[in-house]
C-alpha cells in the first residue's frame, strides 16, 4: 500500500503527492555528484575505445584523441586560473601568457643549459614564474583600471620580443626549443605514453580547480569579491586592496607557470606563441565564453574553445570547404573567423556565458509551467462558470 498522500492543488489543477518534494530533494542530491561522475569518466577515458564521430578523429582512447583531450584540459585549467584575476578580483590583465611561458622556458632552458634533472628544473622553473609574477605584479598593481591593463600588456610585449630575439641562443627565437628527451621522465616521452601525459593534464586541472575553489571560499576570496564590486568600500573598511590584489596576481601566475610546465611535457618543447598577447586574449575569450566569475564556466569555456580551435582548423582545410564558392570558401577557411562568429553568437544569445545556460533553461521551464497552470486555472474557472449558468 502506498504511503503517498494526495494534496489538492489550490490552483485547480491535478492533485500533488507529498512524495514530490522528496523526489525533488533526491534529484538535487544526485545532481551534486555530477563532478565526481565526470571525473571518473575522464580518469578511465584512456581505456575506452568508444568512437565519437564529429567530436574526435578516432576512439577516445587513441593517441590522437588523448592528445587533443589533454590540451583541452590544460587550457580549461589555465582559463580557470586566469579567472582569479578577471572574474574574482576584477583585474583585466593582458600579460598572463608571460607567466605561462616563463614556466615552460625556464624549465626547458635549465635542462638544456645546466643539464639538471627534470624534477629540479621544473621546481626552479615554477619558482621563477612565481617570482616573476611577484615582481611584475607589484609594479603593475600600482595603477588601476585601464592603466593596469596597459602595464601588463607592456610587460607581455617586452617578454615576447625578448624571446623572439633569442638572446644568447637561450630561447630558440621563432622556432622555439625542443625539450631534451633524455632528461624528461621516460614515462612521459613518446606516443606510447600519451595516456600518462593525459593524466598529468587531468591532474593539473583537478589541482587548479581545488586551489581556486579553496581560495575563493577563504576570507581572502571574500575580500577579492569586495574589491571587484567596490574597491573604495574595501578601503573604508580598513583593508588595503593592494596586498589582496597582489595575492590574487601571484596565485594566478603560479598556476599559469605550472601550466607552462604541463604544456612543455605535452608539446615536447617551448614555443614563442605562448608569449604573445594574443595568447592572453584567447584566455579572455575562454573565460567570457564559459562565464566569468563562475565555478565551472572558465573551465568549460577553455575546453570548448580549444576543441573548437582544433576541429575548426581541420574543417577550414577540408575538401568540403575548398569546393565552395569563393564568397563562402574565403571566410570559412579562416578558423579565427569561425571562432569569432561563435564567440559573438554566444555573447549575444547567452549573456553571462555557457555557465548561465542551465539556470536560463530552468527559468524558461518554470515560466512555461506557470503559464500552463495559469491556462488550466482559466479553463477550470470557465467550466465552473458554465456549469453555474
Amino acid at each position: 500500500m502506498s504511503t503517498a498522500t494526495e494534496t489538492p492543488d489550490r490552483t485547480g489543477g491535478a492533485p500533488m503527492t507529498a512524495s514530490a518534494p522528496v523526489r525533488g530533494a533526491r534529484t538535487a542530491r544526485l545532481l551534486r555528484w555530477w563532478p565526481a561522475a565526470v571525473l571518473v569518466a575522464l580518469v578511465v577515458a584512456p581505456y575506452s575505445a568508444l568512437p565519437l564521430p564529429g567530436l574526435l578523429d578516432g576512439p577516445v582512447g587513441s593517441a590522437g584523441s588523448l592528445q587533443l583531450l589533454a590540451t583541452c584540459l590544460l587550457f580549461g585549467a589555465l582559463a580557470t586560473g586566469y579567472d582569479l584575476l578577471l572574474g574574482r578580483t576584477g583585474l583585466l590583465s593582458f600579460g598572463h601568457a608571460l607567466y605561462f611561458a616563463a614556466g615552460s622556458y625556464a624549465t626547458n632552458t635549465i635542462m638544456l643549459e645546466a643539464g639538471l634533472p627534470f624534477a629540479v628544473s621544473a621546481l626552479v622553473g615554477v619558482c621563477f614564474g612565481i617570482a616573476l609574477a611577484l615582481v611584475l605584479g607589484s609594479v603593475s598593481l600600482r595603477v588601476t583600471g585601464i592603466g593596469f591593463s596597459m602595464v601588463t600588456l607592456a610587460f607581455a610585449q617586452a617578454g615576447s620580443i625578448l624571446v623572439s630575439r633569442n638572446p644568447g641562443g637561450l630561447t630558440g627565437g621563432e622556432e622555439g626549443r625542443a625539450a631534451p628527451a633524455e632528461l624528461l621522465p621516460s614515462g612521459l616521452v613518446g606516443i606510447e605514453n600519451t595516456a600518462n601525459l593525459y593524466w598529468v593534464a587531468l591532474g593539473y586541472l583537478v589541482l587548479t580547480l581545488a586551489v581556486v575553489h579553496w581560495a575563493v571560499r577563504s576570507p581572502t576570496g571574500r575580500v577579492w569579491e569586495g574589491i571587484k564590486e567596490n574597491e573604495r568600500r574595501v578601503e573604508v573598511l580598513g583593508l588595503k586592496p593592494y596586498g589582496f590584489k597582489l595575492t590574487a596576481f601571484v596565485l594566478a601566475g603560479a598556476l599559469a607557470a605550472l601550466g607552462g610546465l604541463v604544456h612543455l611535457l605535452l608539446t615536447g618543447g617551448s614555443t614563442p606563441q605562448t608569449t604573445t598577447s594574443d595568447f592572453t586574449l584567447s584566455l579572455l575569450v575562454m573565460v567570457v565564453l564559459g562565464g566569468s566569475g563562475t565555478r565551472w564556466g572558465p573551465m568549460v569555456g577553455g575546453i570548448l574553445y580549444t576543441w573548437a580551435d582544433h576541429r575548426l582548423g581541420d574543417l577550414a582545410g577540408s575538401g568540403a570547404v575548398a569546393g565552395l564558392p569563393a564568397v563562402l570558401r574565403v571566410p570559412l577557411s579562416q578558423p579565427l573567423f569561425l571562432l569569432g562568429v561563435l564567440f559573438v553568437a554566444v555573447v549575444h544569445l547567452l549573456p553571462g556565458g555557457l555557465a548561465r545556460l542551465p539556470s536560463r533553461v530552468g527559468s524558461a521551464f518554470r515560466a512555461a509551467r506557470g503559464a500552463d497552470r495559469g491556462a488550466s486555472r482559466a479553463g477550470a474557472a470557465a467550466q465552473k462558470e458554465n456549469r453555474h449558468s
